[in-house]
């Protein structure tokens, strides 16, 4: 059963090298299959291409651009804002592939879900994680971007929906309450599926912050990190660790976000102290201002329905974090 979306809602381990990648659709643009179908996904401007009739006498378009948006760190682990397009490398299942898009810099407006676990929660560490998020919220939400909030326990509820209202957006912070349960799975399904339904041509982020447990999830673990793939969502999550000793937690959920985040896109960040979280959120926010969106006509054509593994490439020692793989249900064959 799917779930449902109620009304009301230090340390740091990069991820291994992963492309992040925005399905271009035109006029071919299919909706993906099971668990959702997704709505409101267009892609960026494609090569001029010839129609072609099939066996049915139908009219069809090849489309089939392929962006990716990349964050590139230093040795130091330090935004690297300016490199040149002959410094990139593109690899299509393992191809290397021929650049044809490069904006560095991009300015290509954010849609962001910011998620907050509030699982037994204590009234003194909620309060510090409002005043966080609200800082977050002020730095990250720019003319043009859109921001929601959601809190989840047992379920997720939306406190506040897309906008760029700073101050509606902090002042839904104050309808944070604790709760019982963790639905992580949920939490990056349902975040994945916002997202998705949002206007075409944005980055799609989703910020997650939590103790990485998983109790009560309708969504399985496959299912929240397909719709992740199929939405196009950059995943962050802040770990904020009650226990710093694995044995004496469960660390299931944490593998799992490590996972879907290599699948997807982002970082995973380990935070041992809740005064960790705001620098967390500071760093974040400049990785989202410094990033590179390329794109590249996949040779040779790839498969409809199929995953494609993606990997961006910035030698001498560049780190790079970017969507590991993508869909490709929009291409018309």
């Amino acid at each position: 059963m799917s779930p449902h979306l109620c009304a009301t809602h230090g340390l740091t381990r990069p991820l291994s090298p992963i492309a992040f990648l925005i399905l271009a659709g035109g006029l071919a643009l299919a909706a993906a299959p099971a668990p959702t179908a997704l709505q409101g996904q267009s892609g960026p401007p494609t090569r001029p291409v010839q129609p072609h009739t099939d066996s049915r006498g139908e009219i069809r378009v090849q489309v089939n651009l392929v962006t990716v948006i990349a964050s590139v760190l230093d040795k130091d682990h330090r935004p690297a804002p300016d490199l040149t397009q002959d410094q990139f490398e593109v690899y299509d299942e393992g191809v290397k592939q021929k650049i044809e898009v490069f904006e560095p810099d991009t300015q290509l407006p954010l849609d962001l879900a910011l998620m907050i676990d509030v699982s037994m929660s204590e009234t003194m560490e909620l309060e510090f994680e409002r005043q966080a998020a609200a800082g977050f919220i002020a730095q990250v939400v720019r003319p043009g971007d859109r921001l929601g909030v959601y809190q989840f326990s047992d379920n997720v509820e939306q406190l506040a929906s897309f906008s760029s209202n700073v101050a509606d957006l902090q002042a839904s912070l104050k309808r944070l309450e604790p709760g019982a349960g963790t639905a992580l799975y949920d939490a990056v399904y349902l975040g994945s599926q916002a997202l998705s339904h949002g206007p075409p041509e944005r980055r799609r982020v989703l910020v997650l912050v939590t103790d990485a447990g998983e109790t009560t999830s309708r969504a399985d673990f496959e299912t929240a990190r397909r719709a992740a793939i199929r939405a196009d969502t950059l995943l962050y999550t802040i770990v904020i660790r009650a226990v710093q000793n694995e044995g004496g937690r469960n660390t299931a959920g944490e593998h799992a976000l490590e996972t879907i985040g290599d699948s997807t896109g982002g970082a995973i960040y380990y935070l041992d102290n809740i005064n960790e979280l705001t620098p967390t959120f500071n760093r974040i926010n400049r990785e989202l201002r410094t990033q590179y969106r390329i794109g590249f006509y996949p040779q040779p054509r790839p498969p409809q329905g199929a995953y494609r593994a993606i990997e961006v490439r910035v030698p001498n020692g560049y780190i790079v974090h970017s969507r590991k793989l993508y869909y490709t249900g929009g291409l018309t064959q």
